[in-house]
């Protein structure tokens, strides 16, 4: 399977600066702020080649919009990592699916200090006025919005235990603070959920969770009162890690007779009010959760097994050998939470669908109605993601933008001002045209999910993961 989508995981090796950029259609005049982007973008260095899509060294990307207008710029992430690889000229830094180390000496001594990859290529957040890359170790790198220059890691000031986290952390608008969870490997593994309130840089422990063997978990839900981790059982034995010789996500092990486990942590005490139960899948992406009487409500784009994982490699996605993806599922799954079985879930759409976003700020947490994703066409079994999808979470409407070689990335909702509808804005996507070679921005209607403009840049963008969207 060689595809029309394969520059998607080539080197973009040009970084530029363009105060404008072509622009057909009519953009919104109240769009005035910028999309920030993060993702893998160079995948070798010197002869070394990186093995998976999310190993790729991190690019910036900056769109930003002025009455109709807009520019753009792209920019290396010098983080630690690309810095000491462009030196030394070769890959110096394991990531998720690459690992340089050879000896059991070197594996012992990166995993024991802080030497580890800070290669943020897979979101953007703020942390109280510092916008930050992230990725799964606990390291953001900090840089400027405006010139898209690194200023380097955003050190916390605090000693909580964990080397692994999430790179989609939550906001709680009541306790004013991000919320997010590190995995703690270790002898007596733990699961340490925390807060880290605005202009702070001390984290505070909300609750743990102990574990004794941790599951790679991508992302979490969060509702009123409740954290939602989905603990799949894709696990890691954290001693055998240090001298398995592996790359860190190859050390995890597919346990399906272990299921899926919901836990669910009151943020108000940090008591575990439960265990539940489901049949074993795995997921990268929570897409929303809320309370609902007794009932926790968790909606993701669910997998049957981790299969989609195997697909990224690079060998899989391009080349002779390259495979179609597996294509994730937007599942509803309803827990008691004064006991019983979850019973099943409900699939809330035919469309395939992972990359969600939701309109955040108005929806999280709370009962909703909008769920935007990437998915592949049915009638295209061999291709990469090629459209956009729009889901009525109540109704199980679905609306969709598709054109053809084209292939976009993650929809950012971007509401518009005195918005009174929940799909009131726009939803912007980068978007890979296959046939030319390069790339576009693409802005759709809210509530129609139509085309209204696009904005085309001179070089291909790879494909990358998540971003934001800040207003001015």
């Amino acid at each position: 399977m060689t595809g029309s989508f394969d520059i998607g995981f080539t080197t973009l090796d040009q970084e530029i600066v363009r105060d404008s950029i072509p622009v057909q259609g009519t953009l919104p005049s109240w769009l005035l702020g910028s999309l920030l982007r993060t993702g893998p973008a160079q995948f070798e260095v010197g002869q070394d080649q990186y093995r998976h899509w999310f190993d790729g060294l991190a690019m910036l990307h900056r769109f930003s919009f002025h009455e109709g207008a807009v520019s753009y710029a792209n920019r290396f992430l010098h983080s630690k990592t690309y810095q000491h690889n462009m030196e030394a000229g070769k890959i110096t830094y394991g990531e998720f699916a690459t690992d340089p180390c050879r000896s059991i000496f070197k594996r012992l001594v990166t995993t024991f200090t802080r030497e580890v990859s800070d290669n943020a290529n897979v979101n953007i957040s703020k942390l109280g006025d510092d916008f930050v890359a992230l990725t799964e170790v606990p390291l953001p790198v900090a840089f400027d919005a405006q010139t898209l220059e690194t200023a380097g890691v955003f050190a916390f000031d605090d000693t909580l235990a964990g080397q692994v986290t999430t790179a989609h952390p939550h906001y709680d608008p009541h306790l004013q603070a991000g919320i997010n969870y590190l995995a703690h490997l270790a002898g007596k593994s733990s699961y340490n959920v925390y807060a880290l309130s605005q202009g702070s840089r001390a984290r505070r422990l909300l609750g743990t969770i102990p574990t004794e063997e941790p599951a790679y978990m991508h992302s979490f839900g969060m509702t009123e009162h409740f954290v939602v981790l989905a603990e799949y059982p894709m696990m890691v034995n954290p001693l055998s890690m240090l001298m398995s010789g592996k790359p860190f996500i190859e050390n995890y092990h597919w346990k399906p007779e272990r299921g899926t486990h919901f836990l669910i942590l009151d943020k108000r005490d940090g008591s575990l009010v439960g265990r539940y139960a489901s049949e074993p899948f795995f997921s990268f992406h929570h897409v929303n959760a809320f309370e609902q009487g007794d009932e926790v409500i968790v909606d993701l784009s669910a997998y049957p097994d981790t299969t989609i994982i195997g697909d990224l490699y690079l060998e899989n996605l391009i080349g002779p050998n390259s495979r179609a993806v597996s294509q994730g599922e937007l599942r509803r799954y309803r827990i008691p939470l004064h006991g019983g079985a979850i019973n099943g879930y409900d699939m809330l759409s035919e469309e395939s669908f992972d990359l969600p976003r939701i309109n955040y700020a108005s929806a999280n947490g709370r009962d909703y109605r909008f769920a935007y994703g990437s998915g592949r066409r049915k009638d295209t079994p061999d291709d990469f993601m090629n459209q956009l999808v729009k889901v009525d979470v109540q109704t199980r409407e679905t609306q969709c933008w598709f054109e053809e070689d084209c292939y976009p990335g993650e929809a950012i909702f971007v509401a518009a001002p005195y918005a009174t509808g929940e799909d009131e804005g726009v939803l912007l996507s980068i978007v890979l045209d296959g046939k030319k070679g390069t790339s576009f921005l693409l802005v759709l209607d809210g509530p129609s999910f139509r085309e209204l403009g696009r904005a085309s840049v001179p070089h291909h963008i790879p494909f990358s993961f998540h971003g934001m969207y800040s207003a001015r």
